[in-house]
């Protein structure tokens, strides 16, 4: 008999081989002014360099920074990666030292304007060579009144993302995607985008701390995961923020993520394994993870067993749709997984 035996093989995790943990702010790490339970512990305990990547460019990085300080994260400002650092990058193929740029927007832009040398200014009459727009509260009609009248010379437009709603104390507020949307219908003509779904900001990240295999943690599809596809890197979806169960069921190819985890401690938890089942006198296909079950009969995609965890569910429910041989249109779901 061996005198020593081999130590079995941990179950891998969703960050196993990455060196670095890209993290959304808003409903990943935080709500409002408060962190979200268990994110500052297991940022914190991941054993991976964290680095925040928001699209709210109303906020300074150092102010983004001491918010998340307050938490008990330790980083500097230069952890942050902003929307308006992004448009920088899209705003220097443009212009040379000095130049004006008319900025719609608030300081987040303007510090990130004026380190790169050039001016900033807020009209159309002091003749700018480029307009960058990104959400602050107090952006009103005249801003985008002069935004219009500036683009109207043809000069380049750069926002600093598309986000068609912002989370806001009271509630889902018009985000920059929506201001940007009505300078647009003016102009009649579209803006270059910087912020995610748009890889610009995941390749200053990638950049500025040399990621070899970074992973994108975000608690929304259509910018979070979708811009992790766009740029090649792993994307981890977390349940406490906007989208939702229905939302990863449905989700569309191009936004379903590497790994679905109920909170920021399925970081570095096992990820419980998928079991897919055929039963041949049926031709009906079972999906488990955990103590949940789902069956696929033909288009029907139905809950045969709820799991002892919401995640384990929606992971089943989200297995049976996507591999399926039609798209989710041409499926019946159940209104059960639905309301996950």
């Amino acid at each position: 008999m061996a005198l020593f035996r081999k130590a079995a093989p941990s179950a891998p995790t969703p960050i196993d081989g990455v060196d670095c943990l890209y993290l959304d702010l808003d409903g990943v790490v935080y709500k409002g002014p408060d962190a979200i339970p268990h994110a500052v512990d297991s940022i914190n305990g991941a054993g991976v360099r964290p680095v925040y990547l928001t699209n709210n460019a109303s906020r300074t990085d150092a102010e983004v920074a001491e918010h998340l300080a307050s938490f008990g994260l330790q980083l500097t400002p230069d952890d942050v990666v902003t929307s308006p650092q992004a448009a920088m990058r899209l705003l220097a193929q443009h212009l040379e030292p000095g130049d004006r740029v008319l900025v719609v927007g608030g300081a987040g832009i303007v510090v990130e304007v004026e380190a790169r040398g050039w001016q900033v200014v807020r009209t159309a009459a002091e003749q700018p060579k480029a307009v960058v727009q990104g959400f602050h509260p107090s952006v009103g009609w005249q801003e985008l009144a002069e935004a219009s009248f500036a683009l109207h010379t043809g000069i380049p437009w750069v926002a600093t993302n598309g986000d068609w709603t912002i989370p806001v104390a009271g509630g889902i507020a018009p985000g920059n995607g929506t201001l940007v949307s009505a300078v647009h219908t003016a102009v009649g003509r579209l803006a270059e985008f910087a912020g995610k779904p748009e890889r610009h900001m995941y390749d200053v990240a990638t950049e500025r701390f040399a990621a070899a295999a970074p992973a994108m943690v975000g608690d929304r599809l259509d910018t979070d995961i979708l811009g992790a596809r766009r740029a090649g890197i792993r994307s981890i979806m977390v349940l406490t923020g906007v989208d939702r169960g229905a939302h990863l069921i449905g989700a569309d190819e191009t936004m379903r993520p590497d790994h679905i985890i109920e909170d920021l401690r399925g970081l570095t938890e096992p990820i419980a394994p998928l079991r897919e089942t055929l039963e041949r006198s049926t031709g009906d296909t079972y999906f488990e993870v955990g103590t949940a079950a789902v069956r696929r009969s033909g288009i029907d995609i139905t809950l045969v067993r709820a799991g002892a965890r919401p995640v384990d569910t929606i992971r089943a429910a989200c297995a049976a749709v996507w591999t399926a041989d039609r798209p989710v249109l041409g499926l019946r779901i159940a209104d059960q997984l639905l309301a996950l």
